[in-house]
């Protein structure tokens, strides 16, 4: 089988992008210290059409070299806020209608094969930092806790995969706005 070339891949413009349907899902991340775990995660967002990333604390905003490294041009086209403080994301988010989950291993977490989104409500996803993950206060005010199983000698996955993968499974889940790509 021959590998497609990449204008063969039918690929949408950044103004049909913003223009079209997204999905109901929004990620916060919660003092993310590395460039490229940014970078990869807007590349994830533009890939399943995702609203929007909310950008925290110490995470670094667009532009830099290092997170267009990963993001490869996403950051144009996923719409981007920053707060200095998490928990003002999450007010907003919240006064907006949003759903809050923080994406963490908690007394109560719901396992990711578990979690059935309802699709009349919106999503926010929260992501924490790379070696403390989400902050308690985040957890504490959340709505509900997401958490991966995992079966191996280490505790956690890298921000960037654990993202791609929460992502990928709502959108899949819900069916995702595939009817408003053309």
């Amino acid at each position: 089988m021959r590998k497609l070339l990449n204008e063969e891949l039918d690929r949408i413009s950044i103004d049909s992008f913003k223009a079209s349907q997204k999905t109901p899902l929004v990620i916060v991340l919660d003092n993310i210290r590395s460039m490229h775990n940014i970078g990869s995660v807007f590349r994830t967002s533009d890939a399943f059409l995702v609203e929007k990333v909310l950008l925290c604390g110490i995470t670094a905003t667009p532009p830099h070299k290092d997170i267009h490294k990963t993001a490869l041009g996403a950051t144009d086209s996923v719409h981007w806020e920053y707060y200095e403080q998490t928990r003002e994301a999450i007010t907003k988010l919240r006064e907006e209608g949003y759903l809050i989950a923080s994406v963490e291993q908690t007394e109560r977490s719901i396992a990711l094969p578990d979690f059935q989104p309802d699709k009349s409500k919106k999503y926010a996803f929260v992501l924490g930092h790379e070696v403390r993950g989400v902050q308690q206060e985040i957890v504490n005010s959340s709505d509900f806790t997401l958490e991966l199983p995992q079966y191996g000698t280490k505790h956690s996955l890298n921000i960037s995969v654990c993202a791609g993968i929460v992502i990928w499974d709502f959108f899949n889940k819900i069916g995702g706005p595939l009817s408003s790509i053309s």
